[in-house]
Order: structure tokens, then C-alpha cells, then sequence
């Protein structure tokens, strides 16, 4: 089976990252992985390349993101052409795309040309009505309507988006498939960190993470509100901020609106999540909606204590508010706050919540191997359909 899959992960071109180590995997099970990914010319300097025997990467370096589509049809084109001219059919050929979004639309260019199943991924809860808090978000709903319509098999992360799915297009009922993003959890268990935020941070007596792109829709600032509260009666707590994004000036300007300078740290993105983890005495999530919200996943494995908005695989029963984790409504600072003073206050709490949520998560893990079969089994089911 050959695939030829449009992405916007960027760290495909990575070395050593957790996308790239995956996609190798299921490249493994494939007789040839193509991947063309949305990069642009001024911020990307990577190049085509063939990693290990079978996996093929494909920037897209366009001179803007208007031309992402454009350019990922006219190379998408390209290798399928060369498949066609090889072998002289595309029997075994399919197509999938990262989101039903720009890259959905590349793909049912593609599958309108040659003919191709068509595979639709869905990471975000783009239901949520916070999702549509924006002109460029509004525009992908409608394009949504479009490419979902042509899709031969949909993947989703987690089942309450398949329920949405069904109820926004009855039709795909049939079609669609759960899979959610798989998290390393033995390598997660099994990983001793040699230095964690306690030594980057012995000023703090607790230290809280957050861990996400510096978005809107992630909600530092409901975050950082809340915080502003837990100080007052635990003055010598910390946040620190992991992650990259658009929101860093106006949200390093609010630290400082808020006087919380000495508290508040961002230390950027970071490769490797899991020392931070391991190391921090809660994980604080304040989105506004998440598709899956792996950093969840990874947090509870590691045994970190969370408290979270109710976004993503918060909402399923995996989460149980009181029982393993805080479950608080989106924006709800009260609710936040409270949770972080509670676990902060109660040892018991923090001891029992880390217990019970990872013995949640290892009842559902799997192997990276059976992972990787499941993935392409989804894939394959297209060609016999």
C-alpha cells in the first residue's frame, strides 16, 4: 500500500521527534509513506528528503501560507503521477489529510484527479462554539462542510467528536473510526528525569505547568488570573510555562499588569515535556476547546496531578472530577482556583489523584507496534471498501 498524507506538522523535519519516530513506524507497515507538509520559504529551511527505507518528506516552502494549497496539489500531483507511471494503476494508492481543513481540501483535489480513497483526520473539536472565534476558523467550518462530504473513511481522536461528527453530517455515520494519539506510556514510565523544575526553581515551595502553544484558545490568561488568586494564600508558589506562540507579548504583559513577575516563569518550548512532569506538583490546562489534549495524557502518566477545563479526552470517562483529576467549565476562574488551592492544601489528594490517574491511563495503553497496525489497518480498510 503506498499513502500520500498532507500534514501541518512541521517537526516531521525534526530529527528524533515523537512525529517523525511515528510516522516511521507506520511507514514500516507501508510500502511507501509520502508526506508533504505545509512549510513556508521565509520560516522553513527544510528540504525534500528520504528517511529510512520507505518514509518520503515533502515541504511545501511556499513564499506565503496562501499558497500552501496550491503548492502541497502541484507536489501531491507530482508523486502520484510517478506511482501511475511505475506501475501503471493506483490500486494500492491512498490518500489522507491531517484535518478537514486546507490540508482536507488539498486532499479531495487530489482524489477528484486520480480517483483516490480519501481519508479525513479530526484532532480539534472544531463543534465547540469557542472554536469560532475567529474570521480564518469560520471560513474552515464552511470548508469543513466540503471536504467532509468527500471523504471515504474518517478518523477521530475520541468519541465525542465522533458524536458530533454524526450530528452536525448523519451521513458519516458509517465511515467513521476512533483512534486516539498514541502516547508512550511505558516510555513515560519509565523515564527518570536527572534534573526537574525543583532544582531550575527552589524559590518555589509548588510549582504548576502548563504546557501548550501560547494560542487564545489555550486561555493563559484565565490561567494566570486564577494563579493571581492561589498566591494570596500560598505566596511562594510558582507558574512555569512551556510552550511557543503569537500570545507571549500580550501574556509576559499581563504577568506584569498582574504583578506576577516573580512567580510567573515562560521557559519556551521544550523537546522533552516528561522531566517537567515528573517535577512539577500540578498540570494546569485552561483551554477553551482540544481535540485530544495529549499533554494530558502524558501529565497523568507521569504522575503529575491535574486540574483542567473540560476540553477534549477531560470530557470522557477517563477523567473522573474528584476521583483522579479536577474537572472545571471553560473560562471558570473560581473553579480553577479552587482546584489548585485544594490540591496544593491536601497531600492525601495530590497522592491519590496521581495513583488513580495512572492507573487509568495504563488500562488503556498500548504498544507502539500494535498502535502502528491499528493506524494502517484504517487505511488498508479503504482499499477494500
Amino acid at each position: 500500500m503506498k499513502v500520500l498524507s498532507i500534514s501541518t506538522d512541521r517537526k516531521l523535519f525534526e530529527d528524533g521527534s515523537t512525529v517523525l519516530s511515528r510516522s516511521l513506524e507506520y511507514a514500516k507497515k507501508m510500502d511507501e509513506l509520502h508526506i508533504v507538509v505545509f512549510t513556508t520559504s521565509q520560516k522553513s529551511k527544510a528540504e525534500s528528503k528520504k528517511v529510512g527505507s520507505n518514509l518520503f518528506l515533502y515541504p511545501t516552502n511556499s513564499i506565503s501560507k496562501l499558497f500552501y494549497i496550491f503548492d502541497a496539489i502541484k507536489i501531491g500531483s507530482q508523486i502520484i503521477g510517478n506511482w501511475k507511471l511505475k506501475i501503471g494503476n493506483l490500486s494500492d494508492a491512498v490518500l489522507s489529510t491531517q484535518d478537514p481543513f486546507e490540508t482536507g481540501f488539498v486532499g479531495t483535489r487530489l482524489k477528484k484527479r486520480f480517483g483516490l480513497p480519501l481519508q479525513i483526520q479530526i484532532h480539534t473539536d472544531f463543534f465547540s462554539s469557542h472554536f469560532k472565534n475567529s474570521i480564518l476558523n469560520l471560513a474552515r467550518i464552511f470548508l469543513s462542510k466540503i471536504v467532509i462530504a468527500k471523504a471515504d473513511g474518517i478518523r477521530v481522536v475520541a468519541d465525542f467528536l465522533k458524536e458530533s461528527l454524526v450530528k452536525h453530517f448523519p451521513k458519516t455515520k458509517n465511515i467513521i473510526e476512533i483512534l486516539p494519539v498514541f502516547v508512550d506510556i511505558e516510555k513515560i514510565s519509565n523515564t527518570l528525569p536527572k534534573r526537574g523544575l525543583n532544582q531550575e526553581f527552589p524559590k518555589f515551595k509548588f510549582i504548576i505547568l502548563m504546557a501548550s502553544r501560547l494560542a487564545k484558545e489555550k486561555r493563559i490568561d484565565i490561567a494566570l488570573k486564577a494563579f493571581k488568586n492561589v498566591l494570596i494564600k500560598f505566596p511562594h508558589s510558582g507558574l512555569v510555562i512551556a510552550g511557543s506562540g503569537e500570545q507571549k507579548r500580550a501574556l509576559e504583559n499581563m504577568v506584569i499588569k498582574l504583578r506576577l513577575e516573580n512567580n510567573v516563569v515562560f521557559v519556551g518550548w521544550q523537546k522533552d515535556l516528561v522531566p517537567l512532569y515528573k517535577s512539577a506538583d500540578l498540570f494546569l490546562v485552561t483551554s477553551e476547546y482540544e481535540g485530544y489534549g495529549m499533554t494530558l495524557m502524558e501529565a497523568g502518566a507521569s504522575g503529575c496531578p491535574i486540574v483542567t477545563t473540560s476540553v477534549g479526552i477531560a470530557k470522557t470517562g477517563l477523567f473522573i472530577n474528584g476521583q483522579n483529576s479536577l474537572v472545571c467549565r471553560i473560562c471558570d476562574t473560581g473553579c480553577i482556583s479552587a482546584g489548585i488551592l485544594d490540591i496544593i492544601s491536601d497531600n492525601s489528594k495530590r497522592e491519590l489523584f496521581k495513583h488513580k490517574m495512572q492507573d487509568s491511563i495504563k488500562s488503556i495503553a498500548i504498544s507502539k507496534e500494535k498502535y502502528a497496525e491499528k493506524y494502517v489497518s484504517l487505511l488498508k480498510k479503504l482499499l477494500n471498501d
